[in-house]
């Protein structure tokens, strides 16, 4: 008998598991994924959640299709920062994808479940909201003391902030993302990952 609860999800189960060291296991996170009858199951093996490029899940983002339910061991199995989590919440939601969070009992399948992506999307804005205060407000205590900032950033952060949620919540390729707000691709590379640190 599984000690893991069963979970009640439409079209197929597709797992995700993650460990940050190459020490630590997968089994456990694996057994609780099969116990709920993944079908799928993809995983990054001695990857850091702050670590942007994750070749398992990259793979099961590519694999996923509407009507799908992506099922983790735990929240912080997903996400490498609560504003990437989230965002990845909003992109399931609008490709009509379906999360499961066996530790913590989460399904959006079911109507309270439904809740939990509200709850991220408004989450994913305060967070931007809050980058972009602390930087304006970073930027403007800098030049009060008179610290030389050198030259401007050729995008603000506000536009950085809106290429960074048209990416991770619409699903746009960095240079589809260049495109919409009249940049290059390395420029606005250069300062996404400036942003990635920043959240990370």
């Amino acid at each position: 008998m599984s000690i893991w609860p069963s979970i009640s999800a439409p079209g197929r189960r597709i797992g995700y598991a993650r460990v940050s060291t190459k020490d630590q296991k997968l089994r456990m996170q694996r057994d609780a994924l099969n116990s709920v009858a993944c079908d799928l199951i993809f995983d990054d093996h001695g990857v850091s959640g702050t670590n942007a490029s994750r070749s398992g899940l990259d793979d099961m983002l590519t694999e996923l299709r509407e009507g799908d339910t992506v099922v983790v061991f735990k929240l912080d199995r997903l996400g490498r920062s609560v504003l990437h989590l989230a965002d990845l919440l909003v992109l399931f939601q609008r490709e009509g994808i379906h999360f499961c969070s066996i530790s913590e009992g989460i399904n959006t399948t079911t109507p309270g479940g439904k809740l939990v992506y509200h709850l991220f999307s408004a989450f994913a804005e305060f967070q931007r909201d809050i980058i972009a205060e602390n930087t304006i407000a970073g930027l403007e205590a800098a030049r009060k003391r008179g610290t030389r900032l050198g030259r401007p950033p050729t995008l603000d952060i506000e536009t950085v902030l809106a290429a960074h949620r048209a990416i991770q919540q619409d699903g746009l390729s960095v240079a589809e993302a260049a495109r919409r707000i009249r940049t290059n691709r390395t420029t606005l590379q250069r300062h996404l990952g400036k942003l990635d640190q920043a959240v990370s």
